[in-house]
Order: C-alpha cells, then sequence, then structure tokens
C-alpha cells in the first residue's frame, strides 16, 4: 500500500499568515488554527489526491498540536484542525494523527515507502532515515509534486 502523509501548520495550513497566531497560541486560543487559509490550491490538491486514491495511494495527515499545551487546550486544538480538514481537505481521509508537539512523525506510522510533505526539515531528515520519501514544499509545489506522481 502507498501511502502519503501531509502536515498542516506551514504545509497546507498558513497558521503563521493569520494575525496574532502566536499571541492567541500563547493564550490557549485554538482559533487559528480554524482560520487559517489554505496555503495551496485547496481544490487542485483535493482533485489530484482523489486521483491518488483511485491509483491505490492512501491519504493521511499527521500534524503537531500546540507547543507547552493543557490538557484541555489540545482537545480543542484536535477539533479545530479536524473542522479545518473537513472543510478544506476532505480528500485526506480518515488516517489523521494529532500528535504531542516535536513527536518525530516515523514514531507516529511506519515511514517504509512512504511520502512525507512537511516544511520542517527535520521531520523531513528523520522520516527520511527510516525508509521513507519526503517533499519539502519550501522547494517544490506540493500540486506540482503530486500532479506528477499523478501522471499529468
Amino acid at each position: 500500500m502507498k501511502k502519503i502523509y501531509f502536515d498542516m501548520d506551514g504545509t497546507i495550513a498558513d497558521l503563521y499568515g493569520v494575525e496574532n497566531w502566536l499571541p492567541m497560541l500563547r493564550a490557549e486560543d485554538a482559533t487559528p488554527y480554524r482560520i487559517a487559509k489554505p496555503l495551496v490550491n485547496i481544490t487542485e490538491l483535493n482533485v489530484l489526491c482523489g486521483l491518488l486514491r483511485r491509483q491505490g495511494y492512501e491519504i493521511g495527515v499527521i500534524s503537531w498540536l500546540s507547543k507547552e499545551s493543557s490538557k484541555e487546550y489540545k482537545k480543542a486544538v484536535r477539533a479545530a484542525k479536524r473542522e479545518w480538514l473537513k472543510k478544506y481537505f476532505p480528500a485526506c481521509g480518515n488516517e489523521i494523527h494529532l500528535v504531542q508537539y516535536g513527536t518525530p512523525k516515523n514514531y507516529v506510522v511506519k515511514a517504509r515507502n512512504a511520502i512525507l510533505i512537511d516544511d520542517e526539515f527535520e521531520n523531513g531528515i528523520r522520516w527520511m532515515m527510516h525508509g521513507g520519501e519526503w517533499i519539502d514544499p519550501t522547494e517544490q509545489k506540493i500540486e506540482t509534486a503530486l500532479r506528477s506522481m499523478v501522471g499529468i
């Protein structure tokens, strides 16, 4: 089974483009996760992921929760991220991992032969060290990478 996992913040969701995002997160306000705009052409992303699913790929998400947060805030962030995914990225499927900030993503799922699309350099390097492929969206546009995988 071929798998592709997407990071959210800074990869497909423009969390850092939300005005006052950091003070809100420090105040344990999950609003930025809910109102972040997509960083990609979201229509094209969903279409391409649908085509990849027809080719046998499973699509999932691995995203960190907010750094240094209470149990209640983690719950609020999980809800906000799921709401965002439901609204913008329904093609991601049901495999959604929302994990403690800093958790190596290769610990969450087996990286072997899976693809990770993530803007965090360290995540990408660890992923590759465990047998996966990393696509860095700061180096290659996500839609371009997926188009080549689909064959268009």
